[in-house]
C-alpha cells in the first residue's frame, strides 16, 4: 500500500497527498535535507530511508515525484511502486503536454482530481489516460466534470476501451519498429549487440473487436510442426494489458481487444549477433600545436534496394579544436562546438553506397594539458520497409459481431539505438 505522493520542485514541498492517516505528515520535512545531503555526496540512490519511513523517488524536469512507505522496503513491491511513478508523470504529460512547475501549479485543481482518479486509499486504479480524460477533463486552469457519472468503462473487464466507439472506415495501422544497439571496439570488432523492438498500434474501430495477430514466431512454428521460412526468437516479451497472456502462454496466439487511438501492444528483446547496417571507418591524425585531420568513410551494409533516411554520423573533436574545414562526396557536414563533434548528416543513404567526409581542423599553438577521453563515433538513421530480425507480421484478424470489414496496414521500421563505434585516437 501506498502512502503518499509528494511533489517537490526545487527542493520546496509543492503538493502532498496522503492516502492513510496513520502516517505522520512531518516525516516529508526529512526528505529534503536527505536528498541534498545524497547528492552532495555522490551517493543518490532510488530509495531514501530515514528511520523507518522510506522515500522512493524519481526524477522528471525540475519534479520530484516521491511516493513514502512504512513498510520493509524488502517486503514492498518496489518496482510497482516505480511502474505507477512512471506512469503519474505519463498521465500528467498526457494533459498538460509538458510536466513542468508551471504545468503543477497552475492546474492544482486537476492534479488533485487525477491523483484521487489514479490512487484510491493507497492502491493504483484507473491509470489509463484515455479513459480519464472522458470525465476529467481540462480547460486552462478549470476543472470540467464531462460526465456526471463515472464512465462504465471504468469498472468494466475491459477498462482500457470505451463502449459504443464508430467509426466510418475501420482500418488498423501496425508499426513494427526495432533499435540496433552496437558497440565496436577500435579494432573493428562487434563487442555487443542486440534488436529491442515494438510493435504499436493505431486502431480506428467501432464496437468492441477482437483482434488476432500472428507473427513468425519459432515458438508458434514449433508447437503446430511448422518450421518454414524464416523465424525469430523473441526475449524479453511485455504484453499491453489488453493481451490475453493465457492464450499467449497456451498456443503463442496474440488475441486482444485494443485500447481506441495509438498504443504499443508490445515491446520484446533478440540477443543475436548483429552486423552493424552502417559501418564506419575513421582515420584521425593529430599534428601537436597545429593541427588535426578527420577522415570518415561510412558504407551500407544493407540491401541495395533499402535506403536509410536522415543519416547522422556524430564524429567527436578535440576540444580546442577551430577554423573548420569539410570536404564530403554526399550530404553536408557542420561543426558543433559546443559539443565537440562534427555532424555528417546524409538525407538518402542507399544500401551497398560507400561516402567519405573529411575534416580539417587548427589546434592552438599552446597544447592543453588536461587529459581529454576518447568518446565514439555514434551514427543515427533510420530504414523504412526493413528488419534486421526478419520478423513479420504473418495476418491479423479483426472478429466484431456487427460483421464489418476492416483494413489493416502494416508498416516496418529499423532506426538506430545505442550505436556506438570506438576509435583510436
Amino acid at each position: 500500500r501506498f502512502l503518499m505522493i509528494i511533489f517537490i520542485i526545487d527542493l520546496s514541498v509543492l503538493i502532498c497527498r496522503n492516502y492513510k492517516g496513520d502516517v505522520d505528515m512531518a516525516e516529508i520535512d526529512h526528505f529534503l535535507p536527505l536528498l541534498m545531503q545524497h547528492e552532495e555526496e555522490g551517493l543518490l540512490c532510488p530509495v531514501l530511508s530515514h528511520g523507518n519511513v522510506h522515500f522512493m523517488w524519481i526524477k522528471h524536469s525540475n519534479l520530484y515525484p516521491a511516493i513514502l512507505t512504512e513498510q520493509n522496503i524488502n517486503n514492498s513491491n518496489a518496482s510497482l511502486v516505480y511502474s505507477f511513478l512512471y506512469k503519474l508523470v505519463e498521465v500528467f504529460t498526457e494533459y498538460f503536454k509538458e510536466l513542468e512547475e508551471e504545468s503543477i501549479q497552475d492546474n492544482f485543481v486537476v492534479v488533485y482530481e487525477l491523483l484521487d482518479e489514479l490512487m484510491d486509499f493507497g492502491f493504483p486504479q484507473t491509470t489509463d489516460s484515455k479513459i480519464l480524460q472522458e470525465y476529467i477533463t481540462q480547460q486552462g486552469t478549470k476543472l470540467e466534470v464531462a460526465k456526471s457519472k463515472v464512465p462504465t468503462t471504468v469498472t468494466n473487464a475491459v477498462s482500457w476501451r470505451s463502449e459504443g466507439i464508430k467509426y466510418k472506415k475501420n482500418e488498423v495501422f501496425i508499426d513494427v519498429i526495432e533499435s540496433i544497439n552496437v558497440l565496436v571496439n577500435a579494432n573493428g570488432n562487434v563487442m555487443s549487440s542486440d534488436i529491442v523492438g515494438s510493435i504499436k498500434l493505431k486502431t480506428m474501430l467501432s464496437g468492441m473487436p477482437e483482434l488476432r495477430l500472428g507473427l513468425n514466431d519459432r515458438v508458434l512454428f514449433a508447437l503446430t510442426g511448422r518450421d518454414k521460412g524464416k523465424t525469430v526468437v523473441m526475449e524479453d516479451v511485455k504484453f499491453h494489458q489488453c493481451v490475453r497472456l493465457s492464450r499467449f502462454e497456451s498456443d503463442r496466439t496474440i488475441s486482444f481487444i485494443p485500447p481506441d487511438g495509438e498504443s504499443e501492444l508490445m515491446s520484446y528483446r533478440i540477443n543475436t549477433h548483429v552486423k552493424p547496417l552502417i559501418w564506419i571507418e575513421s582515420v584521425i591524425e593529430k599534428f601537436s600545436h597545429s593541427r588535426v585531420e578527420i577522415m570518415v568513410k561510412a558504407k551500407g551494409q544493407f540491401k541495395k534496394q533499402s535506403v536509410a533516411n536522415n543519416v547522422e554520423v556524430r564524429v567527436p573533436v578535440p576540444s580546442d579544436a577551430d577554423s573548420p574545414k569539410f570536404k564530403t562526396s554526399t550530404g553536408t557536414a557542420k561543426y558543433v562546438p559546443e559539443k565537440n563533434m562534427v555532424v555528417w548528416t546524409i538525407k538518402s543513404f542507399p544500401g551497398g553506397k560507400e561516402f567519405l567526409m573529411r575534416a580539417h581542423f587548427g589546434l592552438p599553438s599552446v597544447e592543453n594539458n588536461e587529459l581529454e577521453g576518447k568518446p565514439p563515433i555514434t551514427v543515427k538513421f533510420e530504414i523504412p520497409y526493413f528488419t534486421v530480425s526478419g520478423i513479420q507480421v504473418r495476418y491479423m484478424k479483426i472478429i466484431e459481431k456487427s460483421g464489418y470489414q476492416a483494413l489493416p496496414w502494416v508498416r516496418y521500421i529499423t532506426q538506430s539505438g545505442d550505436y556506438q563505434l570506438r576509435t583510436n585516437v
